[in-house]
C-alpha cells in the first residue's frame, strides 16, 4: 500500500517551525545547562567559604574561653583559696566575671581538693559538694592544663587547675560553664533562607545544629565541609563544620529564566505558526497553479504560456518549463534533421574510403623517390616521413570507417626524448615557414637518465603533432616553443610550452570538448583527440599558463615496467 505524501503545506509550515526553534531550543538548553553548572559552582564555593568561615570563628571562641579560664586561674585573688574565700572576695570576682561575660558564661566556680564549692558566681551553691567532671578533651594553653568536660544540656564545662604559688601544690580547680548556645548562633548567623549547618568532632558526632538541619539530608541540597585547625596558640579539636542549602533555594534564579524561557518559546510557537501559514501559501499557490497547467497541457498541448508569478525560485521554474516545452518543439525538428544527416554522414564514410587511393600514391612515389642514387639525405628524410604520415593516415581513415572506434593503444617502452625529437624533426620545416624556434629540452641531454614511458610510439607521436601544429598555427613570426621531457615519482612529465597568446583561464576546461575551437578555420577535434589518447594511456593532460606568458600543455604517462632493464 502506497504511503500518503504530505502537502507541501504541511512540510513548509514543520520546516520553518523547526527552522526557527529548533536552535532556539538548543542554544537555550545549553545556556541553562552552563549557568546551572556556573550557578553550582559559585554556589559550592560561596558555602565553602561560609564553612570555612564558620570554623574560624568557632576556633576563635574557643580560643577565647579557654585563654580566659588559663588567665584567671593565674591572678592572685585565686590564692584566696587557701583560706578558702573567707571573705567572699574571690566570689564577687567570679559574679563580677560572670555578668561581664553576660550570656557567655552560665556559672563560674572555684572547688577544693575535696570536691567542695568554695566560691561561686552564684552564692547559693557554695559550700555544695560537686561531682568530679571526666576529662573529654585536653589542651594546654599559656602554661596551663585545661580540660573540657562532656557536654551536657548545651553545657560546657572548662575546669583548670588553681596552684600555690608558694610551693606549687594543686589548691583548687577553676571551672567555667560555658554556654553552648553561643556556638549554635555562630552556625545561625552563616546560614540563610533554607540553608543550614552542623558542628562535628572528631568522631563525627554531631555537637551542634541548626533548627533546618533535619532538611539537610539527601540529594536534594549541596554539601560544604570544613575543618577547624586552631586560632593563634589553639592548636583546635578536629572538629568539622557542615553547611547544606536545598537545591530548591540554590536554583531559583534558574527555574525562574527556565519559566521565562518557556513563555517565550510558546509566544514564539504562536508567532511562527502565524507567520508560516501566509508564507506556505505564497509558495504552495504558483506550485498548484504550474502543476494543473502540466496536467492540462499533457491532455491538450497549447501555446499558452505557463503561469508566472510566486517567489523567484518558482519563477523560474515556470520560465523553464516554457523553454521545456519549446525544446520538446524543436526536438520533433531535430529528429528529422538527424535522418538527413545519417545519410551525409554514410556518405562522409564513402568519401574516407576513396582518400586511401591518392595516399597509396603518395607512399609509392615516396618509396621510387628513395630509389633514386643522387637523391640527398635530407630528400631521404623527407621521403621517409612522407612513408611514415601516410601509413599513420592509412590507419586513421581505416579507424574512421571503423564505425570510428578509436584502436587501443599497444603498450611498450619508448623513449619520450626521442619521440620528441624526432617529432620536431618532422615540423622543423613549418616552424621556419614562420621563423618559430621549436627546441627540446630533456633530462636526458643534462646528463640524466633517459625517460622512458609505457605507450604507444604512434599514438603519442600524433598527440605531440596535433599540440605542435596547433602552437605553430596560433603563434606569430619569431615565436618560441619549448618541449620538456623528466622523470617525476613514478610518471614521465612531457610539456608543450609556447610563448602565444595562451588560454584564457574560464576555457582551460572546455578546450579539450569536440568542436571547440578559438581559431579560424579550425574544427575543433584535435584537442578531444589528444585527451582521448591520452586518457586511453592511463595518464592525464591539462592546460596552465607557461613561463613565458604563453600555453602550456602538461601530460603525464606512466613509466614502463621495463625502465630498470633499458637504462
Amino acid at each position: 500500500m502506497l504511503r500518503k505524501a504530505l502537502p507541501i503545506r504541511v512540510i513548509l509550515l514543520s520546516a520553518f517551525l523547526l527552522a526557527g526553534l529548533l536552535p532556539t531550543i538548543l542554544i537555550a538548553s545549553l545556556a541553562y545547562s552552563e549557568a546551572r553548572s556556573a550557578l553550582k559552582v559559585e554556589i559550592e564555593h560561596d558555602m565553602q567559604t561560609r564553612a570555612n568561615a564558620t570554623a574560624g570563628e568557632v576556633d576563635r571562641m574557643m580560643f577565647e574561653r579557654l585563654q580566659n579560664v588559663a588567665s584567671w586561674s593565674q591572678l592572685e585573688i585565686m590564692q584566696d583559696v587557701r583560706i578558702e574565700d573567707v571573705d567572699k572576695r574571690l566570689s564577687k570576682f567570679l559574679a563580677e566575671l560572670k555578668s561581664s561575660y553576660q550570656d557567655v558564661y552560665t556559672e563560674l566556680y572555684v572547688l577544693d581538693t575535696h570536691g567542695t564549692v568554695i566560691a561561686s558566681s552564684d552564692p547559693l551553691q557554695i559550700g555544695k559538694l560537686r561531682e568530679k567532671l571526666e576529662p573529654w578533651l585536653t589542651t594546654q594553653l599559656s602554661q596551663s592544663i585545661i580540660n573540657i568536660a562532656k557536654l551536657h544540656q548545651q553545657q560546657l564545662p572548662i575546669s583548670t587547675s588553681i596552684v600555690n604559688v608558694i610551693d606549687g601544690e594543686n589548691i583548687g580547680t577553676l571551672i567555667a560553664v560555658f554556654d553552648w548556645k553561643q556556638i549554635t548562633h555562630i552556625l545561625e548567623n552563616s546560614i540563610s533562607g533554607r540553608s543550614s549547618a552542623a558542628l562535628f568532632d572528631e568522631n563525627n558526632q554531631m555537637l551542634a545544629i541548626t533548627a533546618t538541619w533535619p532538611e539537610a539530608h539527601g540529594s536534594k541540597n549541596i554539601m560544604a565541609e570544613a575543618k577547624t585547625s586552631g586560632y593563634q596558640t589553639f592548636t583546635g579539636f578536629a572538629w568539622s563544620i557542615h553547611t547544606a542549602k536545598h537545591r530548591t533555594e540554590a536554583f531559583a534564579p534558574i527555574h525562574r529564566m527556565t519559566n521565562i524561557f518557556i513563555g517565550l518559546l510558546l509566544a514564539s510557537i504562536v508567532l511562527a505558526t502565524i507567520i508560516a501559514i501566509p508564507v506556505a501559501k505564497s509558495i504552495t499557490g504558483p506550485l498548484a497553479r504550474l502543476t494543473a497547467f502540466a496536467s492540462n497541457f499533457i491532455r491538450a498541448p497549447s501555446h499558452v504560456p505557463p503561469p508566472a508569478g510566486g517567489p523567484a525560485e518558482i519563477d523560474s521554474m515556470s520560465q523553464a518549463f516554457g523553454k521545456m516545452i519549446s525544446d520538446l518543439e524543436r526536438s520533433k525538428e531535430n529528429l528529422t534533421r538527424a535522418a538527413k544527416l545519417a545519410v551525409v554522414g554514410e556518405m562522409a564514410a564513402a568519401m574516407s574510403h576513396e582518400v586511401r587511393t591518392p595516399l597509396g600514391i603518395l607512399r609509392s612515389s615516396a618509396q621510387l623517390l628513395l630509389r633514386e642514387p643522387k637523391l640527398s639525405d635530407e630528400g631521404r628524410e623527407v621521403c621517409g616521413f612522407i612513408i611514415s604520415e601516410t601509413e599513420r593516415l592509412n590507419r586513421l581513415v581505416s579507424t574512421l570507417i571503423d564505425s570510428a572506434r578509436p584502436r587501443a593503444p599497444e603498450f611498450s617502452p619508448v623513449d619520450i626524448s626521442e619521440l620528441a625529437r624526432h617529432t620536431i624533426a618532422m615540423l622543423s620545416m613549418q616552424a621556419q615557414k614562420k621563423n618559430i624556434s621549436l627546441k627540446c629540452e630533456d633530462s636526458a641531454s643534462a646528463g640524466t637518465k633517459t625517460v622512458i614511458a609505457s605507450c604507444d610510439a604512434e599514438q603519442i607521436t600524433q598527440v605531440l603533432l596535433n599540440l605542435l601544429l596547433n602552437a605553430i598555427q596560433v603563434l606569430p613570426e619569431g615565436g618560441h616553443i619549448l618541449i620538456s621531457t623528466r622523470n617525476v615519482a613514478d610518471y614521465v612529465l612531457l610539456t608543450v610550452a609556447d610563448d602565444g597568446p595562451g588560454v584564457p583561464e574560464d576555457q582551460r576546461k572546455q578546450i579539450f570538448d569536440p568542436f571547440f575551437t578559438q581559431r579560424a578555420g579550425g574544427i575543433g577535434l584535435g584537442l578531444a583527440v589528444v585527451r582521448q589518447i591520452v586518457l586511453a594511456h592511463h595518464g592525464e593532460i591539462s592546460v596552465h599558463e607557461s613561463a613565458m606568458h604563453g600555453a602550456e600543455f602538461r601530460l603525464k604517462l606512466p613509466v614502463s615496467a621495463t625502465l630498470d632493464s633499458l637504462q
